[in-house]
C-alpha cells in the first residue's frame, strides 16, 4: 500500500501544480501542505487540525477523504515509541545494577521535591479547557445568526432542502473556515459572500465579527446572514443607482444568451474602446477577486477581463464600448447601447429550469 505522503504528492503532480499553486487555491499555507506530503504532523496543534487540513487537501486533489484516513492512521501507528527494552544496548559499559540504583535515587529525589512544591503552592484545579474538548455542531435557526465558534466547531446553514457546513479550522492572522466552495480566509471585520448552490448568486454573507489574532483558544465570533431573495433583487443595488445618476437615459438592454452548457466554465471579455468612456467592472462570486475597478479609457484602449462565474460592468457611453465574450472555443460579440447611453449589466452564468447553465447578458435597471 502506498504511503500517505506519496499519495498526496503524486496526485498533486498529476494535476501539474506546485505547492504554491495549491496554497493559493485552497488558502492552506505551504508549510502545512508540505508537512502533509512529508508526513510530518508536528506542525499541527492537534489531530483535529491535521485531519481537517488533510481532508481539505484531499478533496481539492480529487481523493476521497475516507481513503486518506487509513493511511493517516498507519503513519500515526508507526510513530509510536519503541519499547524501552529494545533501545537498551546489550553491550553496556557500566553494570546495570549501578545504573538502576542511580535512577531510583533520582526518582525519589524528584518525587520529594515535587511533593514539597505541591504542598507549598497549593495549585488550583486545572481548568476544564485543559482537557480534551469535544467539538460542537450548531444549526442556523434564526437569520441572521451571531455565534462564537471554537476550533473544530461546525455551523450548518440549511438552504433549499440541503445543509451546508462551515467549520472553523484555525485562528492566526486570519480566521480560516472550510466551506462547500473551498477554504475561506477572513480578516477581523472582513465580509465574504458565498454562492451556496452554484447558481451565480451569493446567498450567504459571513463576517468575522470578533477574534484575537494568533490566540486560537479564545475562538471567533462569526456572523451569518442568508439572503434568499429572488435573482432580480441583485439588480436593485446602490452601485447601479450611483452609476445611472450621470447623463444618459439608461435604457434597458435586452437579455442575451451567449453560451449554454451542462456546467459553467471560465470566460473572457475582450473590451475595445472607440472613444472616451468611464468604465467599471467587478468580478462576481470569486472570494479572492472582490472589489470594484474603475478607469477612464480613450479611443484605441483595450481591456481583457477573465472570470469564473460572472462580471458586472458599467459604461458611461455605451456606444464607445465593443465587447467580445470568449469561452468554450466560441466568440460572441455584444453591443451595450447607443451614444451617450449609461448601461449597467451583468454577464454571468445562471441555471435554468432544466438544470443547464446559460451565460447571459442581463441588464440592471
Amino acid at each position: 500500500m502506498e504511503g500517505l505522503g506519496n499519495t498526496l504528492k503524486k496526485a498533486r503532480e498529476y494535476k501539474k501544480e506546485s505547492l504554491e499553486d495549491v496554497s493559493r487555491k485552497t488558502n492552506i499555507a505551504v508549510r502545512y501542505l508540505k508537512a502533509l506530503e512529508e508526513e510530518d504532523f508536528s506542525l499541527f496543534m492537534g489531530e483535529v487540525y491535521a485531519i481537517g487540513f488533510l481532508k481539505s487537501y484531499g478533496m481539492y486533489l480529487g481523493i476521497n477523504p475516507d481513503e486518506l484516513l487509513p493511511l493517516y492512521r498507519a503513519v500515526k501507528l508507526q510513530e509510536q515509541p519503541t519499547p524501552v527494552d529494545q533501545l537498551i544496548d546489550v553491550r553496556r559499559k557500566f553494570p546495570i545494577k549501578i545504573v538502576l540504583h542511580i535512577l531510583v535515587a533520582l526518582a525519589i529525589s524528584v518525587a520529594i521535591a515535587g511533593g514539597v512544591y505541591f504542598v507549598l503552592h497549593l495549585p488550583k484545579r486545572a481548568p476544564e479547557e485543559s482537557k480534551s474538548r469535544k467539538t460542537k455542531e450548531y444549526i442556523m435557526e434564526e437569520n441572521p445568526t451571531d455565534r462564537r465558534l471554537s476550533l473544530g466547531d461546525s455551523f450548518i446553514v440549511p438552504y433549499n432542502d440541503s445543509n451546508y457546513q462551515f467549520m472553523l479550522m484555525n485562528i492566526g492572522e486570519y480566521v480560516n473556515i472550510t466551506s462547500p466552495i473551498g477554504d475561506l480566509r477572513l480578516d477581523l471585520g472582513q465580509e465574504v459572500r458565498v454562492d451556496m448552490d452554484n447558481d451565480g448568486y451569493n446567498e450567504l454573507k459571513i463576517v468575522a465579527a470578533d477574534f484575537v489574532k494568533n490566540h486560537p483558544n479564545t475562538g471567533a465570533r462569526m456572523y451569518f446572514e442568508l439572503d434568499d431573495s429572488s435573482p432580480s433583487a441583485m439588480a436593485a443595488s446602490p452601485e447601479t443607482a450611483e452609476f445611472a445618476s450621470g447623463t444618459g437615459n439608461n435604457q434597458a438592454i435586452p437579455v442575451i444568451v451567449m453560451f449554454s452548457s451542462p456546467t459553467p466554465y471560465p470566460f473572457t471579455l475582450q473590451v475595445t474602446f472607440q472613444g472616451y468612456c468611464l468604465f467599471r467592472w467587478e468580478i462576481l462570486a470569486e472570494l479572492n477577486r472582490q472589489g470594484r475597478n474603475e478607469q477612464y479609457f480613450e479611443r484605441g484602449n483595450e481591456l481583457n477581463i477573465q472570470a469564473q462565474n460572472g462580471v458586472r460592468i458599467g459604461a458611461s457611453n455605451a456606444a464607445t464600448v465593443k465587447i467580445q465574450v470568449i469561452g468554450g472555443g466560441n466568440t460572441v460579440p455584444i453591443d451595450l447601447g447607443s451614444a451617450g447611453e449609461v448601461v449597467v449589466a451583468d454577464i454571468r452564468w445562471i441555471k435554468d429550469e432544466d438544470n443547464r447553465y446559460r451565460l447571459v447578458l442581463a441588464p440592471l435597471e
